[in-house]
């Protein structure tokens, strides 16, 4: 349910005092020259649109469109009674947040209509007062056009960047989901039968070792070479997980930052880092971890990515133009509590700064030769 301040558009302070304007403007059009009981129906009509405007925002389904038809009939009242046209923008207003799209359309052009009848018989009953506002009619009517079908867009872009998220989100864990699936089957051909014949051969020998030495030394011999045999596959498996490398996560994250419409630009080498495998997946996963962060919550426009090493250590930095961080903030947020604890276990180290936007700076020792806590 929208709470009551939803009636006002989330817009800079201009255009909110822009809008408490429309709502006052109406009262000094009803009470300049007219009588007390045109004036007491005029207010009512006033308060009656605007509980109809609020009652749309908590209506669901088809008492929106009923809300909004009220508001039509009053938007051509006023303009005919009292020469008011500037109600039909609230009520642009909210058509452009009609999700159906038949639903919208038809309001839409409705209102259009109404508004346009409505405006054309009043230059008959208000000649001298509209001739007087025409400026300000055309503006009405250019925004009775333009802002239900400009916010109506809007909203259709962001639901749908919104269900593309998730949708990425979902595909992600399918393909998660399916490897370690592929992981098991793996697993499980070629280790299950191996080992289960381990099993019964260990069992074997045993029984034998006393009656049939001679045979058990010979089920020991297979209990051997088909361990080695076991341990020659999974190292074979082993090898066909393809690690995540630098240089490839580099074109994934261009790819993030160009869809949200960040600029990129990357600084160093990153075909020539040199790192261990565990060091560079952890790295790759850090990386993506930063620009996702940068993605979600900089309101950043531009992101760079600095990539040094030298003999001892390599350094990743990911800055951003965005709106920084407090003080106060912590690396327990975000995923970075995460991030630190990888970078640690490979006894690296995670710096953030405020520069004109955040910092973000990783260094990652060439080689690994004591993890932390491990003694």
């Amino acid at each position: 349910m929208q709470s009551w301040y939803s009636i006002i558009p989330k817009s800079p302070w201009l255009s909110i005092y822009i809008w408490i304007i429309f709502c006052i403007m109406p009262f000094f059009f009803i009470i300049r020259a007219f009588s007390f009981w045109y004036i007491s129906i005029g207010i009512v009509m006033i308060l009656f649109y605007f509980l109809c405007h609020r009652f749309s925002f908590q209506s669901k389904s088809g008492l929106v469109y009923m809300w909004i038809s009220f508001q039509m009939v009053l938007n051509v009242a006023m303009t005919l009674m009292f020469g008011y046209i500037y109600l039909s923008l609230f009520t642009a207003f909210f058509i452009g947040n009609i999700r159906q799209t038949v639903g919208f359309y038809i309001m839409y052009g409705l209102h259009i209509g109404f508004t346009v009848i409505s405006i054309v018989a009043g230059y008959f009953i208000f000649l001298d007062l509209f001739l007087s506002q025409t400026p300000f009619i055309i503006i009405a009517v250019i925004g009775v056009v333009l802002l239900p079908f400009t916010l109506y867009s809007r909203n259709r872009r962001e639901n749908l960047e919104s269900q593309l998220e998730t949708a990425r989100d979902r595909i992600s864990e399918l393909i998660i989901h399916e490897e370690r699936q592929r992981i098991a089957r793996d697993l499980h051909d070629t280790l299950g039968q191996k080992l289960s014949m381990i099993g019964l051969k260990s069992d074997l020998a045993a029984r034998l070792i006393e009656k049939n030495p001679e045979q058990a030394i010979n089920e020991i011999k297979d209990i051997r070479q088909t361990a080695s045999v076991a341990l020659k596959e999974v190292r074979e498996l082993v090898a066909d997980m393809r690690a995540v490398r630098l240089v490839e996560e580099l074109l994934r994250v261009e790819q993030i930052l160009r869809a949200a419409e960040i600029q990129f630009t990357l600084h160093g080498e990153p075909n020539r880092i040199q790192l261990p495998v565990l060091s560079e997946n952890v790295l790759s996963m850090c990386l993506k971890e930063a620009v996702t962060n940068v993605v979600k919550h900089s309101k950043a426009s531009k992101c760079d990515i600095t990539i040094r090493q030298n003999n001892v250590e390599l350094t990743l930095s990911v800055k951003d133009n965005g709106i920084g961080y407090e003080e106060t903030f912590t690396m327990s947020g975000n995923g970075l509590k995460g991030m630190r604890e990888r970078i640690e276990f490979i006894n690296g180290t995670v710096e953030m700064k405020n520069n004109r936007g955040t910092e973000l700076v990783i260094r990652v020792p060439v080689t690994i030769t004591h993890q932390k806590g491990s003694d």
